[in-house]
């Protein structure tokens, strides 16, 4: 085979084989085919597309490009919930306790963040003593022994996709439908789970600005998984303002935690329920949505999902006393409120830019290099639609600096908008998209 044939091919619109597929990662990711020629290849999918049978192909070859995960060993269904990223998204911090306290077994490799705030590595990073690095080994042997486990990445996942994934960055060709799904669902297959729940988020604070874009990603990842034999169910959520009021890593975990003892957001924790229900369905947990709903309701209010949470965290070295003193996490030295100019009906809570101001807080990185300041953020007091008078907090502003909190106090107040009539409500779920769909 010769490299410019299949760059030809694809530009010309064809579906390139297994074969040939094998024959550019492989030569790539062995250094033996040129940035600048698998860069020509990504602009050819950027405008011609790929089948789906093809982007699965592409998936497969990527996941097997450097280590896999064998989970067989973890008795019953392995769930993998996996998220697309927004802000004050603490989905997995309460779905992994909420869904394990039913039996499911939660087996989940997660990473650090990168832009506006932490990964979940990070969050539970803030928790004293969690251990995130745990062996293959450990891993498998505490979810039997518990049911639940979540660990950072280990080994060399994928790392076809980190290098195309770098190049993509600085070649204009990130936003091709075919190349984010194979990205994400490669890691994902490459980690284990028999089966995916995929949180496909939509908006402002999201990488899919609008929904037609998220909808023909979801399909696009529901047919990879679909067609590698996992059985896969994705959800398109609102990210038109934060999911929940909680923007950093501490601050995350205390809003976790609250979910899981009933009183967090709603929005988060109705995200949080629908996305466990279909981990239940998928698991073969329950029959019926409805039948689902029930159990995952019941564990809440019952406080089992909260005692599978400080088993966890004692599971993985960490202080099980913070799931009932909060306190017991980093705390920012200086706090301020960010208050209404005037008095009125919230319009819109950007939030991109409260990414943004918590990053410059130093709750995210701005290079993979950067260190992270796990106590900082912000917490929400208000939500779009909620009416507010003038010097009434909007949010409140955790810093490790004066400097810091001056800073934010001026950008975040540029996240809101209010208006004189109350705005109509957006979605929180749009749309399921299952393999019948696709």
């Amino acid at each position: 085979m010769r490299t410019v044939e299949l760059i030809q091919k694809k530009r010309d619109g064809q579906r390139l084989s297994r074969a040939e597929l094998e024959f550019l990662i492989d030569g790539y990711v062995r250094g033996e085919i040129p940035d600048y020629q698998m860069a020509a290849w990504a602009m050819a999918v950027f405008f011609q597309g790929m089948e789906p049978e093809e982007t699965t192909d592409l998936t497969l070859i990527m996941a097997s490009s450097g280590d896999t995960l064998d989970l067989s060993a973890i008795r019953g269904i392995k769930v993998d919930k996996h998220s697309t990223g927004g802000v004050a998204d603490t989905t997995t911090l309460v779905v992994a306790p909420l869904v394990a306290s039913t039996g499911v077994p939660v087996a989940k490799m997660s990473g650090r963040g990168l832009g506006h705030t932490g990964g979940t590595i990070d969050k539970l990073e803030s928790i004293p003593g969690f251990r995130t690095a745990l062996s293959p080994q450990e891993f498998i042997s505490q979810v039997n022994s518990i049911g639940v486990s979540v660990v950072g990445q280990t080994g060399e996942l994928a790392p076809a996709d980190k290098l195309l994934y770098a190049l993509r960055d600085v070649t204009a060709t990130i936003e091709s439908i075919p190349l984010i799904a194979s990205s994400i669902m490669s890691k994902k297959i490459a980690s284990g789970a028999d089966a995916f729940v995929l949180d496909v988020k939509v908006g402002r604070g999201a990488f899919m600005k609008d929904e037609e874009k998220a909808v023909a990603l979801a399909r696009a990842m529901v047919q990879i998984g679909t067609l590698a034999g996992k059985t896969t169910v994705a959800l398109v959520t609102d990210m038109n303002q934060p999911l929940g009021r909680a923007i950093g890593n501490a601050l995350e975990v205390k809003e976790a935690i609250l979910t899981l003892q009933g009183q967090g957001p709603e929005r988060l924790t109705e995200v949080c329920l629908q996305l466990s229900t279909e981990m239940l369905l998928l698991a073969g947990a329950a029959a019926t949505a409805s039948e689902a709903r029930v159990k995952l309701e019941r564990n809440l209010r019952s406080g089992l999902a909260l005692e599978k949470f400080k088993e966890w965290l004692a599971a993985q070295g960490g202080d099980p006393r913070v799931a009932e003193d909060v306190s017991l996490l980093p705390q920012a030295k200086f706090q301020a409120d960010v208050v209404a100019p005037r008095s009125g009906y919230v319009q819109e809570i950007d939030p991109l830019a409260l990414g943004v101001t918590a990053m410059h807080l130093g709750a995210g990185r701005e290079t993979k290099d950067s260190l992270i300041d796990l106590a900082v953020g912000l917490e929400l007091q208000v939500s779009a639609g909620d009416h507010v008078e003038k010097g009434g907090v909007l949010a409140r502003i955790h810093a490790s600096t004066q400097e810091h909190l001056g800073a934010a106090l001026s950008e975040a107040g540029q996240a809101f908008r209010l208006g004189d009539t109350q705005p109509e409500a957006k979605p929180l779920i749009y749309r399921k998209i299952t393999a019948e769909d696709v």
